[in-house]
């Protein structure tokens, strides 16, 4: 049997821990929820490890408990994702959106490396949004400290996000790592919102896909992972990976910015 890690008690990590637990794997799941991650524990070989992702020291500790109590990992999904109205900096200084939705996974990948390596195929799947054409990255003021809006911060993610898995393309090692778009689907849509967003979230939840339905090509790419070193997905089907989005010398700046500020975390 397998082993896999998932960042996120709701939506798509909980419907996939669901499903590999119930094909017998041992799943991890990692999350701020203590409510929703112990409802896994019925389901199976669940372990429930809370964590505020959006912080780099939580996010680092109980990235060394996995490796530590793992030695070998099949799988990495991230989906951990919180919308936020208002900025918001972490205590230790970042943009919220920015630290959980990139920063962290920039965190996980690298730090369960060398358990990932040790599996007979190892894949880590960034569920997030490759092939949208919005949004753009401040490379000046990656943390939006001027001109805030949510979806700002969320796009600038997305594309950051982007460059994570080109950036592993270019490493040496045999985890495959997959950037995937589920398209829009009915979650929770954590956060916290303003009342026009709240609105807008609605409307979208009533035309979205069900979860069940989104996990579907999303299990199979990890199970089954692409044999290129890395790739990208929008609903099941493959996307070329040559536009702007995905230019080399872009995400190794970004690797370089990262690894200065996390020097000084």
């Amino acid at each position: 049997m397998s082993t896999y890690v998932m960042t996120g008690t709701d939506g798509i990590a909980r419907a996939m821990a669901l499903a590999r637990l119930r094909a017998g794997d041992t799943v991890v799941v990692v999350g701020r929820s203590a409510e929703r991650g112990k409802s896994l524990l019925d389901a199976g070989d669940a372990v429930f490890l809370r964590a505020d992702l959006s912080l780099v020291a939580e996010t680092r500790r109980v990235a060394g408990e996995i490796a530590e109590r793992f030695p070998v990992i099949d799988g990495l999904v991230m989906c951990a994702q919180h919308g936020r109205s208002t900025r918001l900096e972490t205590a230790e200084g970042l943009e919220n959106t920015f630290a959980l939705y990139y920063l962290s996974r920039h965190i996980l990948a690298d730090a369960l490396a060398v358990p990932l390596e040790r599996a007979a195929r190892p894949v880590v799947l960034n569920v997030c949004a490759p092939g949208v054409d919005a949004g753009e990255i401040h490379w000046g003021d990656l943390q939006l400290r001027d001109g805030y809006a949510m979806m700002t911060a969320i796009l600038q993610a997305s594309r950051l996000n982007d460059l994570l898995g080109v950036a592993h393309g270019a490493r040496p090692g045999r985890t495959r790592y997959v950037l995937v778009n589920p398209g829009g689907v009915a979650t929770s849509f954590s956060g916290e919102y303003d009342a026009e967003t709240v609105a807008a979230i609605e409307r979208a939840r009533a035309v979205a896909q069900p979860v069940d339905e989104a996990v579907v090509p999303i299990l199979a790419l990890l199970t089954d992972p692409p044999a290129d070193q890395v790739s990208a997905y929008v609903q099941g089907e493959r996307i070329a990976m040559d536009g702007p989005a995905f230019d080399p010398a872009a995400a190794g700046r970004l690797r370089t910015l990262t690894g200065d500020l996390l020097s000084r975390v």
